[in-house]
């Protein structure tokens, strides 16, 4: 399967499951099943693809699951 279709899939898959397009840190706790502490750290890497908007950080699905498939779990 080409990898351009897995990271179609699983960004799919994620956003029906979120219902959202775009993460915060609950969602990534949920998902990778890091503790907050840990997700809070990763959002604020430079390696991880955040946004902020106001005070909040965000990931929008499509980035993490990129960042997900080139960085490993």
């Amino acid at each position: 399967m080409e990898i351009e279709k897995i990271i179609a899939d699983e960004t799919k898959r994620i956003t029906e499951l979120v219902g959202k397009s775009f993460l915060d840190c609950e969602d990534i706790i949920r998902l990778t099943g890091l503790g907050r502490e840990n997700a809070l750290r990763l959002m604020h890497s430079h390696a991880f693809p955040t946004r902020v908007v106001g005070r909040r950080r965000i990931v929008s699905v499509a980035a993490f699951v990129l960042w997900e498939v080139t960085n490993g779990k």
